[in-house]
């Protein structure tokens, strides 16, 4: 970081200690409430993220609820399509977004208007956790179709988890979306986010021979966390999935942020 950037930065710092806690919360709320609402008519975004994740679980759990599948397996595909719908607004959001507002100019617009720095990202995440809640909710109406044995509880467990799980998924965008162009960023998360879910376990495990694929995976410790939120059997070392996905939240934003404060 050189010296110019560390100037700014501080100036930064003291320009928002300076501001009324009352302009500063408002500053915060305004830019989120309007990423939210800005994707959310984005049809072409908003639809496939809200309504597939419902639509799969609706059609796999009425099919197995009609053929008296087994309930413990409707539990693990409830957990496993919640994780997967909760991915893809936080990678493609950041991602790709990113990506787009770099390369058009606006982020360099947003970071010369007298807001906070940090009202840009936390917008973003907020908007990613806001489609999380919105899958989650979705998703919850289509497991009371299906014989789920989830309590309300387990549900409300399941859902805080995934909603702050979406948080890891931001960053792994946002690190795409510093470092790739407008163009190449919609290969880039696709590159990536498909194999997680492929390859993560959510809807099949996988042979013993390959499972350390599954491991390598962020999908799979999101989903392993919300089973053990749901308290099922085996799905134990939460600190450990806690530590995998926290540690990778920490090291992306770092390299993001260390990146858009030298380049943009």
């Amino acid at each position: 970081m050189n010296a110019t950037t560390a100037m700014k930065i501080s100036s930064d710092l003291n320009c928002a200690a300076a501001m009324p806690a009352g302009r500063l919360f408002q500053a915060y709320f305004t830019e989120a409430k309007y990423e939210c609402v800005r994707m959310l008519r984005m049809l072409g975004f908003a639809l496939p993220f809200l309504v597939l994740p419902f639509a799969l679980y609706l059609f796999v759990g009425l099919f197995l609820g009609k053929e008296g599948g087994n309930p413990k397996v409707v539990s693990f595909l409830f957990a496993g399509i919640s994780a997967f719908g909760v991915m893809g607004p936080a990678m493609f959001g950041f991602g790709i977004v990113i990506a787009m507002e770099r390369s058009e100019g606006i982020l360099a617009l947003k970071r010369a208007l007298p807001m906070p720095r940090a009202a840009y990202l936390l917008g973003k995440m907020l908007m990613a956790m806001l489609f999380a809640a919105i899958v989650m909710t979705t998703m919850t109406i289509a497991a009371t179709f299906s014989h789920a044995p989830l309590t309300a509880w387990q549900y409300l467990n399941i859902s805080v988890v995934n909603v702050l799980g979406s948080v890891p998924f931001c960053a792994i965008g946002m690190l795409i979306g510093v470092f790739t162009s407008a163009k190449s960023a919609p290969a880039i998360v696709n590159l990536l986010y498909v194999p997680m879910f492929l390859f993560g376990e959510l809807w099949y495990e996988l042979p013993k021979s390959i499972e350390w694929l599954a491991q390598a995976s962020p999908a799979f410790h999101l989903k392993r966390l919300a089973l053990s939120a749901a308290g099922a059997p085996g799905s134990g070392g939460a600190l450990v999935h806690i530590a995998v996905l926290g540690g990778l939240t920490l090291v992306c934003s770092l390299i993001s942020v260390r990146r858009l404060a030298r380049v943009g």
